[in-house]
């Protein structure tokens, strides 16, 4: 469910009409639902009641400081991968000891900032990190509370892009190895071994690789705690998918995902994390874009937008499926036609769909891409020195920009020419 609905005719985002913020800022642009990212927020929440948890928003679906504050002050906390998020999610209130920091590559550097400015755990990747993560910790005096990530090699049955727990993947330690790699760590005086990590992938529609992977993780954990680790926390990932489309092949609710979690892990009574990103997000974000052209082709026709695959890199690097409306609602009946619908950047990729049918749309019409929220700005760039475009967040009847766009001169002033040019 999301807070993107017709009213008269017009597409409104909870209470405000679409096309007034694309008169107030500008097309493209990505909007999102307040309502919509509480409400997804509180489904997990709710879906593990009555265990003890904390749901850790993976901020790298979509890390605006305005959509960290709003979950940060409905109680969540926050999964970072970089030093910039993890500085981010600060600049937003969000305190320490509700981030984790997950990600294979950590530097020195970057455990460094997270160990200084208070952090809940790292999900260590590997067994060189584990090394610099004590190392660090003994130069500053503290210890380092860690998860190890273990590698449960399930298939997770997702794009093989967002797979992340097969053997073949670079993330974690495989778990056969995991009583040798926590020794090691307990071994280790800067670091306190708390718990364990897994994560499988993203986008998972069926609830089975979920139930494969955390029952190797309930095996594991009272492994090692036989074997003398205080295994109090389970850091389960995110990964839950979403319905990219209106159709009645739904992915599992937060409320079946959380009985799973109960049913294979609950009778360990380890605290619980879960990190869902996309989940939250992705259907509380449209993004808005204009008609520029409608182009007659030889055997097809185009609408040519104003959006790019620089604003919506999804389509052209998963082959990604957004469902694409007019914000201006259709007459029922109204005959739709097949378009193929293109950005403007000089790349055959900057295609968003094929064939797609829409009805009769004409140039400065607006059609707005669902489920964009997730993995839309974030990785949103300046190819072609196109500017990064707004993001707007919406609260009932107000509006407000939470990134500006930028002028062509604050993006080419950024240059410095060397003195011998």
């Amino acid at each position: 469910m999301d807070h993107f609905l017709y009213r008269d005719g017009a597409l409104y985002a909870e209470d405000v009409p679409i096309s007034e913020i694309a008169a107030a800022v500008g097309t493209p642009f990505y909007v999102y639902s307040t309502a919509t990212l509480l409400r997804h927020f509180k489904l997990f929440d709710d879906a593990l009641e009555g265990t003890e948890h904390l749901v850790c928003y993976a901020m790298k679906a979509a890390s605006n400081q305005a959509i960290l504050k709003t979950l940060a002050q409905a109680g969540a906390g926050m999964d970072v991968v970089s030093a910039g998020e993890y500085l981010r999610a600060k600049a937003a209130g969000v305190p320490g000891d509700k981030i984790v920091f997950s990600g294979v590559g950590k530097t020195a550097d970057e455990i460094r900032t997270a160990l200084t400015g208070g952090i809940r755990q790292f999900n260590v990747e590997s067994e060189p990190e584990m090394e610099v993560i004590n190392a660090v910790a003994l130069e500053l005096g503290v210890i380092a509370p860690i998860t190890v990530r273990v590698n449960p090699d399930v298939d997770a049955k997702t794009h093989a892009k967002i797979a992340t727990g097969k053997s073949e993947n670079k993330f974690g330690i495989p778990i056969a190895r995991a009583s040798e790699v926590y020794a090691r760590a307990a071994s280790l005086p800067g670091l306190e071994v708390i718990g364990i990590d897994v994560h499988i992938g993203s986008q998972l529609t069926e609830l089975e690789p979920f139930e494969m992977a955390y029952t190797k993780v309930a095996e594991l954990a009272e492994r090692l705690r036989s074997e003398g680790h205080n295994i109090r926390r389970l850091d389960l990932g995110g990964g839950l998918g979403i319905p990219y489309t209106r159709s009645n092949d739904a992915p599992p609710l937060p409320v079946e995902y959380g009985a799973l979690i109960k049913k294979t892990l609950g009778h360990l009574g380890c605290e619980i994390e879960i990190e869902p990103g996309r989940l939250i997000a992705g259907n509380a974000g449209l993004m808005v874009s204009k008609v520029i052209y409608v182009k007659s082709g030889e055997d097809r026709d185009f609408l040519i937008l104003d959006g790019a695959m620089n604003d919506l890199i999804r389509p052209a690097m998963y082959e990604a499926h957004h469902d694409i409306v007019a914000v201006n609602e259709p007459m029922p009946g109204v005959e739709q036609r097949p378009y193929d619908i293109v950005g403007p950047v000089c790349e055959s990729g900057d295609t968003f769909a094929k064939e797609r049918n829409m009805p009769p749309l004409e140039a400065g019409d607006l059609i707005a891409f669902r489920s964009a929220g997730a993995y839309g700005a974030v990785m949103s760039s300046e190819y072609n020195t196109r500017p990064l475009i707004p993001e707007v967040l919406v609260n009932g009847d107000q509006f407000a920009v939470i990134r500006e766009r930028p002028s062509f001169d604050e993006i080419i002033n950024r240059d410095t020419i060397p003195s011998w040019l």
